[in-house]
C-alpha cells in the first residue's frame, strides 16, 4: 500500500466536516456576511442576496466533499481489497 495513503482520508469520512477548522471559519464567514450585508445595505439591495449565498455556497461546498469523500473511501478500499 501507498505510503502516503491515509486510511481516513483528508477529510473525515460522513459528518466530520463540523472538525475541520476550514468549516469553522467558514461559518465564521457566514455568519459576518450576513450581519454585514443586513446592517450596511440596503434592504432591497440584490448585493445582500449574492453576498449571503456566496457564504453559503462555500460552507455547503465544505459539506458536499465531505460525504463525497466517505462515499468515495469506502469504494476505495472495497476494489483495492
Amino acid at each position: 500500500m501507498d505510503k502516503q495513503y491515509n486510511e481516513d482520508g483528508f477529510i473525515p469520512k460522513h459528518g466530520g466536516y463540523e472538525r475541520l477548522i476550514t468549516y469553522q471559519k467558514s461559518e465564521i464567514i457566514y455568519d459576518g456576511t450576513y450581519y454585514f450585508a443586513h446592517k450596511y445595505l440596503n434592504k432591497y439591495d440584490r448585493t445582500i442576496d449574492q453576498m449571503i449565498q456566496s457564504a453559503r455556497s462555500g460552507k455547503q461546498n465544505i459539506v458536499e466533499a465531505s460525504m463525497a469523500s466517505g462515499w468515495i473511501c469506502a469504494n476505495t478500499k472495497t476494489q483495492n481489497s
